[in-house]
């Protein structure tokens, strides 16, 4: 199990590798912003200040979102304990 901390409310909650960082949130009753659950909407989007991820399917991103930290949290499956950032 790994520990994700979202910011900037420091709310955490625990998520294994099998899930993506919004099944985690929600399976522990965290009001995570989300719409589509596939990739599509952009809604559950946020920024990974720590940590490792990684996807099934890479999600459309461009290369600055890319670097700039952004993730599809309900593509993203953990890989280590994580910070993110909503805002």
């Amino acid at each position: 199990m790994y520990q994700v901390r979202l910011l900037p409310n420091n709310i955490t909650f625990a998520a294994n590798a099998q899930q993506t960082v919004l099944q985690a949130a929600l399976d522990a009753g965290i009001a995570f912003p989300n719409r589509c659950q596939v990739g599509a909407c952009a809604m559950c989007m946020c920024r990974k200040q720590q940590g490792q991820i990684s996807y099934v399917l890479e999600p459309m991103l461009t290369p600055q979102e890319q670097a700039q930290g952004w993730i599809f949290a309900c593509q993203a499956r953990v890989e280590s304990d994580l910070v993110l950032s909503l805002d």
